[in-house]
């Protein structure tokens, strides 16, 4: 399995002959680039042209983070996984009102069942659980438009975030979810896992056929690809929370492992380190899958997902998102 390699130290990356090399200061590591699949820079890190082609020619992902350990941007090699037929079929289904709705009530469809899924093993949130189930019985068979589907899952995902109170510990209370900027270490750990997400969705979405920039929940805009946006949305709750629970309530993560910039609250370099680990090992982690019947990671269910849109897009088989069973 092609891993991700996370670089949170600052150094460079170059190339000497057939070898790819992290240097930090006089120390110098080699990276098994055959067995690389994404790059995620959190440093300061320098890198040449001739670190970058030779990067590009193993179809590696260079993913850039700012000093807040924030999505700043990526660096896609050339795509060698093309079809314009695919493409022409994916913005027909954008271009579709109806067919763009479905979509995009199934990316909410299977964000709520996650959502849901957590709180089930969770009494202290029993009630939070009902007011969401509630909540979606009644909305979602009255939904006309995009912004209606948005603004149900929007209220959702509030009882959702309300109900973490309930069971993580009080260094870690959230009264309400701040993105711009996260001003305390809950809404930071949020920001991070959710940024982490929509990273490794992208380089998913970059290994098949499908146009990022081309959505249905979100809208298509010039400065994101927001393809990446609507797939992420099944994964947060199913990834990003799981981690943020298990990292918070088995105290990996203290209010230590945390830094203040004026309003800013982040994660400093040891506490990235931390949550780092712990969301690759959930990336890895495997499942039996029911119909394929073989061993199956996260990160290939993230991949399965853009591979049923595709088959969708091209009229094999009806697109339906992953509800995980396990």
């Amino acid at each position: 399995m092609q891993k991700s390699l996370y670089i949170t130290s600052n150094g460079r990356l170059r190339r000497h002959e057939n070898t790819l090399y992290f240097e930090m200061g006089a120390e110098k590591k080699a990276i098994d680039i055959e067995n690389v699949e994404q790059i995620h820079i959190f440093g300061e890190v320098d890198l040449n042209t001739k670190a970058l082609n030779y990067i590009s020619q193993y179809g590696i992902v260079l993913h850039f983070y700012n000093y807040y350990g924030f999505y700043a941007g990526s660096f896609l090699p050339r795509k060698k996984n093309v079809s314009g037929d695919v493409v022409v079929r994916q913005a027909l289904h954008y271009l579709d009102r109806e067919k763009r709705l479905f979509l995009a009530y199934c990316f909410v469809e299977s964000a709520v069942y996650h959502m849901m899924r957590n709180l089930r093993e969770r009494k202290e949130a029993e009630a939070y659980l009902i007011a969401i189930e509630d909540e979606w019985e009644k909305g979602r068979f009255n939904i006309s438009s995009i912004s209606e589907l948005m603004g149900l899952e929007g209220r959702i995902r509030n009882i959702y975030y309300q109900s973490f109170n309930q069971f993580l510990p009080e260094d870690f209370s959230m009264e309400k979810r701040e993105k711009r900027p996260p001003t305390n270490p809950i809404n930071a750990l949020i920001s991070f896992g959710n940024s982490l997400i929509y990273s490794h969705t992208l380089s998913q979405i970059y290994q098949t056929q499908l146009d990022p920039s081309i959505s249905f929940l979100h809208e298509p805009s010039e400065k994101r690809f927001s393809l990446s946006l609507d797939i992420s949305e099944i994964f947060k709750p199913l990834i990003v929370d799981t981690v943020i629970f298990k990292l918070l309530n088995n105290h990996q993560l203290e209010l230590e492992h945390f830094d203040e910039d004026l309003n800013y609250c982040y994660l400093n370099q040891e506490g990235k380190k931390i949550f780092l680990k712990e969301f690759q090992s959930k990336l890895e982690t495997t499942v039996r899958h029911r119909q394929l019947n073989r061993n199956v990671s996260y990160k290939g269910f993230i991949r399965l997902e853009c591979y049923k849109l595709i088959k969708h897009f091209i009229g094999d088989q009806v697109y339906s998102p992953l509800k995980a069973w396990w």
